[in-house]
C-alpha cells in the first residue's frame, strides 16, 4: 500500500541528501499548526521506531485530529528516543532484565533478545548518605562509605554495563540524573544515521520531567514499563489533554524559581491535572532561564501532571552553548526545529496553539513561600511561616495538623551538645539541606545561597552546630562555579559543607542526627523542623525525627538555619543578634535578582561544564576498579541479601491463562486519601523492630549493615517486608499512625507483611481500599511489585496518580475506582466485608464491573485498564510476562 506520507520524508540540509526528517509542515494541513507543540513531538514520536521511521496513517490522523479525541480516550503508541534510570529503581530494572534472560532461555528462546534497543542512561545517585557534614574530608567519608554499603550493588551494575548493549553507566559521584540530563546527556534532537527527530525519553523516576525545562518532551514511568520501552515496546497511552499555562508579568527582583514552582504547584492542584499535560507560553516565559524552568517542570509530578512542556527558543539555544554542546550539532538543532514548526517564539501570539484549557498565573503576583509541613502542594507564604506552623500545632492530626495540647506549644527541652547547653522547642530547625535537582540545577538560587551566606558572615552569623547542615550539589558544575565566585568560604562557614554529589537529603538518605537531639525530640515529643531545598516533604520521608518538613529556595534553607525555627515572622523579627548587640534582619542580607546575574554571567561558564562531564565516566577510580564477569546470563549468589532472583516469572508458560474473579477477598488496608508511594514503600532507614530488620538479622547482618530500603530494591525478600513499612501510614483499622494492621480472621494487630503472609498461607487473596490520590509521589515501581507480592490482587481507590496506576497495571494488579459520587463512606464499607470482584471474559477499557460482599451488599465500580495494551498485559499477568513470551517468540 502507498504511504500517503512518504513525501513528508525529506532532507534537512539540499547539501546532505542522507540527512532526512519527517516533515510534516509541508502538507500545509492546518490542524499541525494548531496542535499544542507537546502534542506535535507526540505525533514524531508516533510515526517513528528504532530504525527509523514507520509512518501509520491511522496514529497521523488521530494526533492530527487532537482538538477533537482529546476527550475521547483515543489510544496512542509514544516512542520514546531513550531512556534514563537511577540506581534505586535501575538496580532492580538490571535484575528484572537478569531474570528475564533466564525465564526467556527456559522458553526455549534467546536470552539476548532480552536488551534495550535504545539508548539507555543510568545514573547512580541515590545511594549516597549525610552520614559526615560539616567538615572538609564529608564528601570522601560519605563516598568512602557508600561504596563500603553498596559495592554488591555497584558490581552487579557493572555486569548490566558490560551484559547489555545500549546501557551506560554513570559512576556514584557523578551527579543527580536529572541534572546531569538537563546539562550533559539531553540531546534535544537526535541525529541516529542521518535521521533527524525531537529528543524525547522516559526515566524511572517521576522527577524526570526536569527535561521538559528544555524542550525535550519526557516523563516518569514505573521502572516495569520502562523495561518494555528498551526493548522497544511503544508506551500506549490515551492521548493527553493539554492545558495551556500562561504565564505574564515580570517577577520581583526578590522572588527565585523556587518560589515560582511551589506558587505553579499548588494552583495547579487546585485547578486539577491528573493525566495531563501542562505547557507554559506567554510573555513570562522570556523572563525565565532554562534553569528557572526546569525548575518548574521538574516538579510536575508534586501538581500531578504528566509533562510541563516548555517547547525550545532562543534562551533553549543559549543553555546549549552556555553548558558546552557541540556547536555543529547546536546548528542542526534549530535548523530541524524551525523547519517542523516546533522552535518557539513566546512573544509571538501568532504561534499560539489551542489548548484544552487555559490558566493563567502573573508573575509579578508571587511571594517568597515555602510548602510544608507534610505536602509539596500545601504553599505558605513566608510571611505567614509562624502563624501557619502554630496554627497546624494546634490542628487535629492531618496534612495540616499535628494535635499539639495547647499547654504544651511553648515546650522547651534543654541538652547538651559539644559540652554546650542549648534547648529545642516545636518548630526547632534541625535539618537544614541544600538538596535536591530542583534546585542545585539553578545557578541563580545556589549563587543566591552563596551570596546570602556571605552577607551573614560578614554581619557575624552563624548556624548553631546541632543542627545538620548539609550541601549536596546535582553536578560538579556547581562545586566549580561556587569556588571560582568565592561564595564557597561563607557557606562552609555556616555549616554547608559539600557532602556529596547525590540525592541525599532530598529521598530521605540524611542520616543520623545526634543522639542528644534525637533524646530531646524523643522526650519532649517535640515537631521538629526540617528544611530542604527538595520536592517532597511526605511525612516520614525527610527523617523519622522530623515531623514537620518545609521545601525552600536554598537561600531560605540558611535563614531558617540561621534563626534557629519556623516560628519566626521575617518581616517583623530579626534573623539573629550579632556579637555586637545588632539586630541582623533577612531584608539586610538578601540578594537581589541584579546582584545574582552579575555574579552568574562571570562565573558560570561552558568551559567549566567541558571540564566536568569531559571526564564523567572516567573519573571515579574506585568504580573503574571494580571488577564484574562478562557472562551475558547472571550468576546468582543464595546468600546475597541485595541481589536476589525474583519470583514474578517462576512457573510463567507460554500459554495465556484466562483471568477469575477475585473471590471473598479480604481487605488488607483501610486507607484514606493522599497515601503516596513512600508510604506503600518507602526508600529510606530500615526500622530495627520491621519484618525487614528481622530478616536481615536472620541473615547475619547488624543494624549497622541494613542500609536503606531503596539501596535494597534488588532484592524481593527485603522490599516485600518493606511494603507498607513506613512509620507514618495511617491505617484506618488501627486508627493511628504505625506500619501495623489488623488481621480480620482473629482480630489480631501485627506487621502489615505478617498479616498477608498470614493471608497467602491460609489462600486468601487480598484487596486496599483507599481515597483520592492513591500512589503519589515518586515513580518506585516497588510501590506495586511489593503488593503484588504481599497477595494484593487489587486496589479500590477514589482516584490514583498516572504513574502508580499504570505500575499496578503493569504488575498485574487491577485498579478498581469508585464511580462518580461514591466513596467508602457513602457506600458504608468498613473494610472488614469480604469482596468478590466479578470479571467478565470480555473485557474492555473502562468498563465497570460488578463488586459483591459478604454481607449480600453489591455496587459497581470503573476497572482502570484504559487502553487495550493495558488488556493485554493483564490478561499475561503483567507488562513483563508479555515482554517475555514475545521475545520467547521464534
Amino acid at each position: 500500500m502507498t504511504n500517503p506520507y512518504a513525501h513528508t520524508i525529506e532532507p534537512l540540509d539540499p547539501q546532505k541528501p542522507d540527512h532526512k526528517f519527517f516533515n510534516l509542515n509541508k502538507l500545509k494541513d492546518p490542524r499541525y499548526g494548531q496542535l499544542p507543540f507537546s502534542i506535535r513531538v507526540l505525533l514524531e514520536s508516533a510515526v517513528r521506531n528504532c530504525d527509523g521511521f514507520l509512518v501509520k496513517e491511522e496514529d497521523v490522523e488521530k494526533i492530527l485530529n487532537w482538538k477533537v479525541t482529546q476527550s475521547q480516550t483515543v489510544e496512542v503508541p509514544f516512542r520514546p528516543a531513550r531512556v534514563i534510570l537511577q540506581d534505586f529503581t535501575g538496580v532492580p530494572a538490571v535484575v528484572d532484565f537478569a531474570a528475564m534472560r533466564d525465564a526467556v532461555k527456559k522458553l526455549q528462546g534467546d536470552p539476548e533478545k532480552i536488551n534495550p534497543v535504545c539508548p539507555a542512561d543510568l545514573v547512580i545517585d541515590h545511594s549516597i548518605q549525610v552520614d559526615f557534614n560539616r567538615k572538609s574530608d564529608s564528601v570522601q567519608k560519605n563516598q568512602d562509605l557508600e561504596f563500603e554499603r553498596n559495592k554488591e550493588r555497584f558490581e552487579f551494575l557493572k555486569w548490566g554495563s558490560k551484559a547489555f548493549r545500549n546501557m551506560r553507566i554513570i559512576p556514584p559521584g557523578s551527579g543527580i540524573v536529572h541534572q546531569v540530563n538537563l546539562e550533559y546527556l539531553a540531546r534535544v534532537v537526535f541525529d541516529q544515521d542521518g535521521f533527524f527527530y525531537p529528543d524525547s525519553l522516559v526515566g524511572t523516576d517521576s522527577h524526570t520531567t526536569m527535561i521538559d525545562g528544555l524542550g525535550v518532551l519526557g516523563w516518569g514511568v514505573g521502572g516495569i514499563e520502562a523495561e518494555a520501552v528498551m526493548l522497544g515496546q511503544p508506551i500506549s497511552m490515551v492521548l493527553p489533554e493539554v492545558i495551556g499555562y500562561k504565564l505574564q508579568g515580570t517577577p520581583n527582583k526578590f522572588i527565585t524559581s523556587t518560589d515560582i514552582v511551589l506558587t505553579v504547584t499548588k494552583h495547579l492542584r487546585q485547578v486539577g491535572v491528573v493525566g495531563k499535560f501542562v505547557e507554559f507560553f506567554g510573555p513570562g516565559v522570556a523572563h525565565l532561564s532554562i534553569a528557572d524552568r526546569a525548575t518548574i517542570a521538574n516538579m510536575c509530578p508534586e501538581y500531578g501532571a504528566t509533562a510541563a512542556f516548555f517547547p525550545v527558543d532562543h534562551i533553549s539555544i543559549q543553555y546549549l552553548i552556555q553548558t558546552g554542546r557541540d556547536m555543529e550539532n547546536l546548528s542542526y538543532i534549530e535548523k530541524y526545529l524551525r523547519a517542523v514548526g516546533m522552535f518557539r517564539d513566546y512573544s509571538n501570539t501568532s504561534q499560539d496553539p489551542q489548548f484544552t484549557q487555559v490558566v493563567e498565573l502573573d508573575l509579578s503576583t508571587v511571594v517568597p513561600c515555602c510548602s510544608g509541613p507534610k505536602r509539596p502542594h500545601d504553599k505558605v507564604a513566608v510571611s505567614d511561616m509562624k502563624q501557619d506552623f502554630e496554627t497546624c500545632l494546634a490542628a487535629k492530626q492531618g496534612f495540616k495538623g499535628f494535635q499539639v495540647a495547647p499547654e504544651r506549644h511553648d515546650v522547651r527541652v534543654p541538652f547538651q551538645f559539644n559540652g554546650a547547653e542549648y534547648s529545642l522547642s516545636h518548630g526547632s530547625v534541625v535539618i537544614a539541606a541544600i538538596t535536591s535537582c530542583t534546585n542545585t540545577s539553578n545557578p541563580s538560587v545556589m549563587l543566591g545561597a552563596g551570596l546570602l551566606a556571605q552577607k551573614a558572615v560578614q554581619c557575624g552569623l552563624s548556624v548553631k552546630p546541632y543542627i545538620k547542615t548539609s550541601l549536596s550539589p546535582g553536578s560538579g558544575v556547581v562545586t566549580y562555579y561556587l569556588k571560582e565566585s568565592g561564595v564557597m568560604d561563607f557557606l562552609t562557614q555556616l555549616g554547608f559543607e559539600v557532602v556529596g554529589y547525590g540525592c541525599m537529603t532530598c529521598i530521605g538518605n540524611s542520616g543520623p542526627l545526634p543522639e542528644t537531639v534525637v533524646e530531646a525530640i524523643t522526650q519532649g515529643d517535640l515537631v521538629a523542623a526540617g528544611v530542604l531545598s527538595g520536592n517532597r516533604n511526605f511525612e516520614g520521608r525527610v527523617h523519622p525525627n522530623t515531623r514537620a518538613n518545609y521545601l525552600a529556595s536554598p537561600p531560605l534553607v540558611i535563614a531558617y538555619a540561621i534563626a534557629g525555627t519556623v516560628r519566626i515572622d521575617f518581616e517583623k523579627e530579626p534573623l539573629a543578634v550579632n556579637s555586637e548587640g545588632k539586630e541582623i534582619f533577612l531584608r539586610d542580607i538578601w540578594p537581589t535578582r541584579e546582584e545574582i546575574q552579575v555574579v552568574e554571567r562571570q562565573f558560570v561558564i561552558p568551559a567549566m561544564f567541558k571540564e566536568v562531564y569531559e571526564k564523567i565516566e572516567k573519573v571515579n577510580e574506585r568504580w573503574n576498579s571494580l571488577k564484574a564477569s562478562s557472562d551475558k546470563l547472571y550468576s546468582w549468589d543464595s546468600s546475597s541479601t541485595y541481589i536476589k532472583s525474583p519470583p514474578f516469572f517462576d512457573g510463567l508458560t507460554r500459554d495465556l491463562q484466562t483471568p477469575k474473579p477475585i473471590t471473598d477477598a479480604y481487605v488488607l488496608l483501610n486507607l484514606g486519601d493522599s497515601v503516596t508511594t513512600d508510604h506503600i514503600s518507602p526508600a529510606g532507614n530500615i526500622a530495627r523492630n520491621s519484618p525487614a530488620a528481622r530478616y536481615l538479622t536472620k541473615h547475619g547482618l547488624t543494624a549497622r549493615e541494613f542500609n536503606s530500603y531503596g539501596s535494597r530494591r534488588g532484592n524481593d525478600a527485603v522490599m516485600a517486608r518493606g511494603t507498607f513499612a513506613n512509620i507514618r501510614l495511617f491505617n484506618k483499622f488501627i486508627n493511628k499512625q504505625a506500619p501495623s494492621t489488623i488481621y480480620l480472621p482473629t482480630g489480631e494487630t501485627m506487621d502489615v507483611f505478617d498479616a498477608a503472609e498470614k493471608y497467602q498461607q491460609a489462600g486468601h487473596p487480598l484487596l486496599i481500599l483507599a481515597g483520592k490520590e492513591y500512589g503519589s509521589g515518586s515513580s518506585r515501581d516497588w510501590a506495586a511489585k511489593g503488593p503484588f507480592l504481599l497477595g494484593i490482587k487489587a486496589v479500590l481507590a477514589e482516584s490514583y496518580e498516572r504513574i502508580h496506576r499504570s505500575n499496578l497495571v503493569g504488575m498485574g494488579i487491577i485498579p478498581l475506582e469508585y464511580l462518580p459520587g461514591d466513596t467508602a463512606e457513602s457506600l458504608g464499607l468498613t473494610g472488614r466485608e469480604r469482596y468478590t470482584v466479578m470479571i467478565p471474559p470480555q473485557l474492555t477499557p473502562r468498563m465497570t464491573v460488578d463488586i459483591k460482599l459478604d454481607t449480600g451488599k453489591t455496587f459497581q465500580a470503573k476497572m482502570r485498564f484504559d487502553t487495550d495494551v493495558e488488556l493485554t498485559y493483564f490478561h499475561h499477568g503483567g507488562i513483563l510476562n508479555y515482554m517475555i513470551r514475545k521475545m520467547s517468540e521464534n
